[in-house]
C-alpha cells in the first residue's frame, strides 16, 4: 500500500499519492460512467485514498460521480473538492484570463461561498467535506473575506480542513492569519517549477502541504503522447501547440532515458522526483485507466539517489518547457 504523508502541521495523514478525478469528465478523451466508477474504486483498492475533485469539473457532475461511487466506501476516502469557478449564468463573478484562449468566471464572495458549499455537499452525498479549497482567488474579493466564510463551514462541522488553489505566497500568508490552511494546490512538475521560487518556501515556513496538480505535465511527462484527439482539452495548452510540442519532446527526451536506466516508467520518475522534493508534497495524478492508477501508486515506492535527483532536476531545469502557463 502507499505510504502516508501529513496534510499540513495539524492535518490528517493521507496517501502520499492521491487521485485527481478531473480527467473522468472527458477533458482528455471520452470516459463512460461505469469505467469512471471502476477507476475510482481501483484508486481506493491500491491505496490512493486522497481523492480530488471540484464543483467545476463537469459543472458538478464529477462531484456527483465521486459521491455516488464512494457511498459504500466513504470511510476509506479522504475527499477534497474546490469551489469558485462559476458556470451558472445567474451567478456573478470576476473574469480571470487563463492564457489558454479562454477566461474563467470566479466568485469568492462570502455569500457565494455558502451557496457553493451546500451544493457540493448535496452532489457528494456527504455530511462533510474533508478538505475544501478555494479554486482560484477572486480578484475583487479580499482573500481574507473568502477564507473567513470558509472558516464558518469548519465551525459548523461541514468542512474539516481548508485549502487554497492557484494562489500567491502573499495570499497564503494573509489567508493563514484568518484560519489555518492545511494545503495549497498549485501546478508543479518537472515541466513547471515556478512554485519553488516563492510559494513552496512559504508553505514550508507555515507548515502547509503542497498538492501539485498536473504532476505529470497534463500527461506529457508520461512519454506516451504523440498526438491529441480534436476534442482533447490539452489542445488549448500552449505547451502542446505547434512547434512548442515537438521542441518540448526533444528537450525532455533525456528524462525518458533516465527512467529507463532506473527501471521505471517516465511517469513514475516524474512522480518520484516530486516526492523526493519534500515530505510536504502530495501529488494527485489523474487517469482514466486502472492500470495507470497502479503505475502511479507504485511511484511512491521508488527510491532515487541524491545524485539521480540532482541529475533529473538539472535535465528539467525551471523554464525548460516552451509555452505560456495557465496561472
Amino acid at each position: 500500500m502507499i505510504p502516508h504523508r501529513k496534510l499540513g502541521q495539524e492535518g490528517p495523514s493521507v496517501s502520499a499519492i492521491g487521485y485527481g478525478a478531473m480527467g473522468l469528465e472527458g477533458y482528455y478523451g471520452s470516459a463512460d460512467e461505469a469505467a469512471a466508477e471502476r477507476v475510482i474504486e481501483h484508486a481506493l483498492d491500491v491505496g490512493c485514498t486522497f481523492i480530488d475533485t471540484a464543483d467545476a469539473y463537469g459543472n458538478g457532475h464529477n462531484e456527483e460521480l465521486i459521491g455516488r461511487t464512494l457511498v459504500p466506501r466513504r470511510d476509506e476516502a479522504f475527499v477534497a473538492t474546490k469551489f469558485g469557478i462559476v458556470f451558472d449564468p445567474d451567478e456573478s463573478g470576476t473574469e480571470v484570463p487563463t492564457g489558454w484562449g479562454f477566461s474563467l468566471n470566479i466568485n469568492g464572495t462570502p455569500e457565494y461561498v455558502k451557496r457553493a458549499l451546500e451544493k457540493s455537499l448535496i452532489r457528494l452525498k456527504m455530511s462533510h467535506i474533508d478538505l475544501w479549497y478555494a479554486h482560484y482567488p477572486d480578484p475583487k474579493t479580499p482573500i481574507e473575506d473568502t477564507v473567513s466564510a470558509m472558516a464558518d463551514a469548519v465551525k459548523e462541522g461541514k468542512v474539516r480542513y481548508l485549502g487554497l488553489s492557484n494562489v500567491t505566497a502573499d495570499q497564503v500568508r494573509r489567508a493563514h492569519t484568518i484560519h489555518p490552511i492545511a494545503a495549497v494546490q498549485y501546478e508543479y512538475s518537472l515541466w513547471r517549477r515556478e512554485a519553488e521560487s516563492d510559494l513552496l518556501p512559504t508553505l514550508r515556513e507555515l507548515g502547509i502541504a503542497l498538492v501539485p496538480w498536473s504532476p505529470l505535465g497534463a500527461g506529457f511527462l508520461t512519454g506516451t503522447i504523440d498526438t491529441l484527439a480534436s476534442e482533447d482539452f490539452r489542445n488549448n495548452n500552449p505547451r502542446y501547440q505547434g512547434e512548442n510540442f515537438s521542441t518540448n519532446k526533444e528537450r525532455f527526451a533525456p528524462l525518458m532515458e533516465v527512467a529507463k536506466k532506473q527501471g521505471i516508467t517516465p511517469a513514475q520518475l516524474a512522480l518520484a522526483w516530486l516526492l523526493h522534493q519534500g515530505d510536504e508534497i502530495i501529488p494527485i495524478p489523474g487517469t482514466r485507466k486502472p492500470g495507470r492508477v497502479t503505475e502511479n501508486a507504485d511511484a511512491a515506492a521508488v527510491v532515487l539517489s541524491p545524485e539521480r535527483v540532482k541529475k533529473i532536476s538539472d535535465l528539467a531545469a525551471a523554464g525548460l518547457a516552451l509555452g505560456q502557463t495557465l496561472v
